[in-house]
């Protein structure tokens, strides 16, 4: 590594200066790993836009005792530091980053100063996960509809004299078709969530656009059942992320609303920020969720009502996608429900900082 960072180094000694000048910085910018430049005291004097999403640079300071600890390691030992380390997904959440860390002194950068390249290794672990995972839901969840459409096709050959039972043969099974192209979708959107990750990468997302287009995808389920969609002024707080993951989550969200909401009711979603958490809440009038059920309903094809949720054509994995969106994010969900008295989903996520919003 050190080899590596030699003519860098010597430019930037011609220059001392511009000891982190845009000959460091571009050299940076080619390296795969996410990069950072810490001086004593652990301040961030140089950070790629990969290692912010990453969370670990906070008002410009190296944040995360492990990640601290290595730094001091190699900034006392003069020698090359490798470590894994498991990293928060931000404060709020309970997932983590499994990183792959390097550290070395540089001390031609400045007295103390350490080069920093980290590599993700989260994804290549949950592409296992998505593989094991993936298998097993779709051969229990799938067996439900197949069956029915190979009993219902026979029901049809029997009938085949009697034009009244054919259609109405039919039409179950259309409904059911239906029912298990749609659950298909949702485990090739879970498996595809899975296997990526919205902070590498991430992009600025600006919250208003993801709820007016979250509004445009639940339109006619909601016109269908005269149901008003109510949502609060407009906001500009952004996060850092994906926009297409977030926008799912929240139509996720609405859609369940409106699928367990009263005819002619109404649907609430609203936004506040306080600190640098920002916090998205979509409130319905329908029958609630007992507390007994509140930990369960993010499980994999649990269904809080299965006798509604075949009504309402319910895959049981709505939630679960949201959860994994949100977990993902640095984020986490709330639940507020009463039995008979609705239920308020709140999504909470970082705020992007002002040096993100900058770049």
């Amino acid at each position: 590594m050190a080899r590596w960072f030699g003519k860098a180094v010597e430019q930037v000694q011609e220059t001392p200066d511009l000891r982190l000048s845009a000959v460091v910085s571009r050299i940076l910018s080619l390296v795969a790993e996410s990069s950072l430049i810490v001086a004593p005291g652990e301040k961030v004097l140089l950070a790629s836009t990969s290692a912010r999403a990453l969370g670990i640079v906070r008002d410009e300071k190296l944040v995360g005792e492990e990640l601290v600890a290595l730094v001091r390691h190699a900034r006392k030992d003069f020698e090359l530091v490798e470590s894994r380390v498991e990293f928060k997904r931000g404060r709020l959440s309970t997932g983590t980053f499994e990183l792959s860390v390097r550290a070395l002194l540089i001390p031609e950068l400045g007295s103390g100063t350490v080069l920093v390249l980290i590599s993700d290794e989260s994804e290549s672990r949950l592409v296992d996960e998505v593989r094991r995972d993936f298998v097993a839901n779709i051969s229990h969840e799938l067996k439900t509809p197949i069956g029915a459409l190979s009993i219902l096709a026979e029901a049809v050959v029997e009938a085949s004299d009697d034009p009244d039972a054919v259609k109405r043969f039919a039409e179950r099974m259309g409904a059911e078709a239906v029912r298990l192209g749609d659950l298909v979708q949702e485990i090739i959107d879970l498996s595809r969530l899975q296997s990526q990750d919205p902070l590498i990468g991430a992009d600025l997302v600006f919250l208003d656009n993801v709820i007016s287009e979250a509004l445009d995808r639940t339109k006619l389920s909601a016109q269908k059942r005269d149901i008003t969609v109510v949502r609060s002024r407009s906001v500009s707080f952004a996060v850092m992320g994906n926009q297409e993951q977030l926008t799912t989550a929240l139509t996720n969200l609405i859609n369940n609303a409106i699928a367990y909401s009263p005819d002619h009711t109404s649907v609430g979603i609203g936004v506040e920020a306080q600190d640098d958490i920002v916090e998205i809440a979509v409130s319905d009038q329908g029958i609630g969720i007992s507390e007994s059920e509140i930990e369960r309903i993010f499980e994999r094809f649990y269904r809080v009502d299965p006798a509604r949720s075949r009504a309402t054509g319910g895959t049981g994995l709505g939630l679960a996608i949201v959860k994994h969106i949100v977990t993902n994010h640095g984020g986490d969900i709330r639940v507020w429900s009463i039995e008979g008295s609705g239920s308020t989903f709140t999504l909470r996520l970082p705020l992007a900082s002002n040096s993100q919003e900058a770049e």
